[in-house]
C-alpha cells in the first residue's frame, strides 16, 4: 500500500510524501495518496533528455516541468494517466514513477543577539575542531549544498550561488528552514549571531521547497541533479527532508536512483532519520544505504552528564529525542533539540527536529574533506562514526540500540 506520511511530528521540521517505484507499463491512479495528479518522472534508456521531453511533450499535450541530465537520464512533466501509459511502451524509456508532495512545517521561536556557541556546536565539541568554532576567526574552504528551502541571504552565511527547482526565481529562502540549516553547518565565526560546524564555508542554495515548505520528488530530483553536475566542486550536501516509504536499491527511477548516481560522482549526502519515533527503514531517503543518516539528540546544555534544564521543549538531557525516528539505517545521533541557528530576513530562530541534527554532520563531513580531499562517501561516513562516542542515555530510543554521537575534536 502506497503511504503518505501526515506529520513527522508536529512542529519539529518536514513532512513528506513517499516514492513508490512504478512499473513502467501501469503508472499510478490518480487517486493514489500521495500522488500528485497527472504528474510523472519518466527515465530514459536512450536518446538525449531535453529532445526526448520535448517530443513527448508534442506528441501527448504535456507539459515540462524539469529535464534532468546528471544524476538521472530524464525529466518530469505533467501528462493525462493514457499519455503516461503510452509513454511508459516507448522503447527509450525505462520507467515511468508517479511525482509526490513534499511538505515542510516548522514552529520557530526567537533566538539570536551577539555571538554564542549553540548548545549543539558545542556538545560535538566544535569549539575543539580545528576550526575551533567561536573563536570569531577564520573561515573553511570547503563547499556544501543544502537542498532545501533555500538559503539565504543572511549576513552569517556566505552563500555563493545555488539552483532554483522551485517557484520563483531565486534561490533565497522564503521560508527560514533552509537558511536555519545552513547556519548550523557554516555560520560565520565573527561577533553576531551564531557558528556553525565549518564556518565561513561557502554554502550553495538549492531550493526545491516553496514559500509554504511544499514542492514535489521531481523538485527534489532537479536540486540532486544540479548537485551531480557540480560534484566537482560541492563536497557534501544535506538534506533535512524525507517521506514514507523504503530502501527501493538503485534502479527505482526515482529518488533513489538520482542519490546514487550522486554519491558514485563523490558528493557525501547527510538526511535526517525523521520525527515520527518510528523505524527509519520506513521513511526515504534514510532508509538509503548511500547516505549518513542522522537521528536527534537532546541537549540542553552542549555538556554531557544530563544535568541541562529544558528549554523550549519538553524532553531529558541528553537522551533520545522522544520524536526522533531510529533503527539500524541510522548511523549517527547529533544535537536536535532547541537549535538555535540563522533563519530567513537576517534573524535567528530556535527549533528541533532531526533536521536540526542532519547539518550538524554535514558540517562534520564537510570539516572531515578538507583535510582528506580524496576521502569517497563511504570513507567520510565510516571516518565520522568512527570518531563518534557513546556518552549519552537511550532513553526513549526505541530499538535501544546507541548510535554513535557525532564528535569533531579530532578533526
Amino acid at each position: 500500500m502506497i503511504r503518505r506520511v501526515v506529520s513527522f511530528a508536529a512542529g519539529l521540521g518536514l513532512v513528506a510524501a513517499g516514492l513508490v517505484a512504478l512499473a513502467p507499463s501501469a503508472p499510478a491512479a490518480p487517486h493514489d495518496e500521495g500522488v500528485i495528479p497527472g504528474a510523472y518522472l519518466v527515465t530514459l534508456r536512450s536518446g538525449d533528455p531535453g529532445a526526448v521531453a520535448r517530443e513527448h511533450a508534442r506528441a501527448h499535450s504535456g507539459e515540462v516541468a524539469h529535464v534532468y541530465r546528471a544524476a538521472l537520464r530524464g525529466y518530469a512533466a505533467h501528462f493525462s494517466a493514457q499519455a503516461a501509459a503510452r509513454i511508459s511502451r516507448d522503447a527509450r524509456v525505462a520507467s515511468v514513477v508517479p511525482d509526490r508532495v513534499v511538505t515542510m512545517a516548522g514552529k520557530p521561536s526567537s533566538g539570536g543577539g551577539p555571538q554564542t556557541v549553540p548548545t549543539g556546536i558545542d556538545r560535538i565539541d566544535g569549539e575543539l575542531s580545528s576550526t575551533v568554532s567561536g573563536d570569531r576567526s577564520g573561515s573553511v574552504d570547503v563547499d556544501v549544498a543544502v537542498i532545501d528551502t533555500g538559503s539565504g541571504p543572511h549576513s552569517d552565511l556566505n552563500v555563493v550561488g545555488g539552483k532554483n527547482c522551485s517557484t520563483g526565481s531565486s534561490y533565497n529562502d522564503g521560508n527560514g528552514h533552509g537558511t536555519h540549516v545552513a547556519g548550523t553547518i557554516a555560520a560565520k565565526d565573527d561577533t553576531a549571531g551564531v557558528v556553525g560546524v565549518v564556518p565561513g564555508a561557502r554554502i550553495w542554495s538549492v531550493r526545491v521547497l516553496d514559500n509554504q515548505g511544499s514542492g514535489s520528488w521531481s523538485s527534489v530530483i532537479c536540486g540532486v541533479d544540479w548537485v551531480t553536475a557540480n560534484a566537482s566542486t560541492i563536497e557534501v550536501a544535506n538534506m533535512s527532508l524525507g517521506g514514507g516509504g523504503s530502501d527501493t536499491g538503485c534502479n527505482d527511477g526515482g529518488l533513489h536512483q538520482a542519490i546514487c548516481k550522486s554519491v558514485a560522482n563523490g558528493v557525501t549526502y547527510v538526511v535526517a532519520a525523521g520525527n515520527s519515533s518510528d523505524d527509519a527503514a520506513n521513511h526515504v531517503p534514510a532508509a538509503y544505504d548511500e547516505v549518513i543518516t542522522v537521528s536527534a539528540l537532546a541537549d540542553f546544555d552542549g555538556k554531557a552528564g544530563a544535568l541541562g534544564s529544558a528549554t523550549c521543549r519538553s524532553d531529558v538531557d541528553d537522551t533520545f529525542a522522544d520524536f526522533s525516528n531510529y533503527g539500524p539505517d541510522v548511523d549517527l545521533i547529533a544535537p536536535g533539540v532547541c537549535i538555535n541557528s540563522t533563519w530567513k530576513g537576517g534573524g535567528y530562530k530556535t527549533i528541533s527536529g532531526t533536521s536540526m541534527a542532519s547539518p550538524h554532520v554535514a558540517g562534520a563531513a564537510a570539516l572531515y574533506k578538507v583535510v582528506n580531499a580524496g576521502a569517497s562517501p563511504a570513507d567520510v561516513r565510516l571516518a565520522l562514526i568512527a570518531a563518534g562516542n557513546y556518552g549519552w542515555s537511550n532513553l526513549d530510543d526505541r530499538d535501544l540500540v546507541k548510535e554513535p554521537l557525532l564528535n569533531v575534536d579530532a578533526f
